[in-house]
Order: C-alpha cells, then sequence, then structure tokens
C-alpha cells in the first residue's frame, strides 16, 4: 500500500513537468524547471509520502487505522464524510482494486490553482525567495490532500486560492518541509473561499 501511495503522488510529478514543457520563453522554462526540481528533491527525500497508506507507520503519519481501515474524509467543501465510507485495501484483493476508485484530492486545485500560482510566483518574485515549503505542502501532502470515495469526489471547480501571504518565503526561512514524525498543523489561512456573486 505504501507504493500505491508513492505511485500516486509520483503523478503529480509528472503534471510539474508537463507545466514545464508548456512555456515558451527559454528563460521562464528555465527558472521553473528549477523550482519544479527542488519540490520534487524535497519529496524525494520525503519518499513520495507513502506513509500515508502505510499500516505500520504512527498513528499521526498514516491516513488508516493500524488494522489497515481507511475512512473517506469528505468532499473538499465538508469537513467530514456524510455517507460514512470505509475500506480495508489490506484484506483482499478486491477491497484493493475498489480502493483504487478513491482519490487523494487536492482541497486548492493543482492545476487549476496551484501549479498556476507556482508558475506566477517564479515568473514575479522579483528578489523573492519563493515559498518551496508552501507549495510542497499544497502538492505533495495532507496539508491539502483529502482521501475521498469516489462518491465524493466532486468534479467541480472549487473556488479555493492559494494564500497570497504564502507564497514567498521571510529572509529566516527554510526550503524544507516540516521534519518526518511531527503532526504538522493545518494551515486556516491556506486558501480563501471565492466569493460565488463575483
Amino acid at each position: 500500500m505504501k507504493y500505491n501511495c508513492e505511485s500516486r503522488i509520483r503523478g503529480y510529478v509528472k503534471e510539474l513537468d508537463t507545466a514545464t514543457k508548456s512555456i515558451q520563453k527559454p528563460r521562464m522554462k528555465e527558472k521553473f524547471a528549477k523550482t519544479a526540481g527542488r519540490l520534487t528533491d524535497l519529496l524525494k527525500a520525503d519518499k513520495y509520502n507513502g506513509r500515508y497508506f502505510d499500516r505500520s507507520e504512527e498513528t499521526e503519519q498514516r491516513l488508516c487505522s493500524a488494522q489497515g481501515w481507511f475512512t473517506c474524509q469528505g468532499a473538499f467543501d465538508h469537513d467530514v464524510c456524510k455517507s460514512l465510507h470505509s475500506i480495508n485495501p489490506y484484506g483482499n484483493r478486491e477491497s484493493r482494486i475498489i480502493f483504487s476508485t478513491w482519490n487523494l484530492d487536492h482541497r486548492i486545485e493543482k492545476k487549476r490553482t496551484v501549479i498556476p500560482a507556482l508558475l506566477d510566483a517564479v515568473q514575479n518574485r522579483r528578489g523573492a525567495e519563493v515559498n518551496l515549503s508552501y507549495f510542497y505542502g499544497l502538492l505533495f501532502t495532507r496539508d491539502n490532500l483529502k482521501l475521498v470515495h469516489i462518491v465524493c469526489h466532486k468534479k467541480v471547480p472549487h473556488l479555493l486560492l492559494c494564500d497570497p501571504n504564502q507564497v514567498y518565503q521571510q529572509a529566516d526561512e527554510e526550503d524544507t518541509p516540516p521534519a518526518l514524525g511531527k503532526k504538522k498543523k493545518r494551515r486556516r489561512n491556506m486558501c480563501s473561499l471565492i466569493d460565488n456573486t463575483i
């Protein structure tokens, strides 16, 4: 199961590569490729966060119980799953096949929002350092990922934005994600909901 999680998250790296290839200006492409490479290095050091699906990991690191039960975390705009979906892919092959239809859903959408925001940050940084830790969290960690049953995976615009105060780092901040084994507090101001009247 650990490798199953790693494989899913590796897919997000491919989307960074795709974004890089879509950039027309050579200088900008080089800058973005360098930033994407640094994010990938952070993810490799974190072993692609495969621990999320590993029942042998510490409680705060995994998304399942010690027995291997996973519980749907609900749609991006809900705090919990109203249908109480749960599954144990460790039980048998059929359960593993069904679990493959569950999704790690980005609350702030990676294609519509996170990657474009990262591109904009790299392009307009004007001497400031892009906050790699923030974007790393949005792309690859539970800061922004929710495990959801296919029914709870709403394929509609999430209308959530990156926090503009987090895009660039302060001079004394480091480019590394939190140390493993420490539970990271969820950023309350990580995103903001767009007024539907706009």
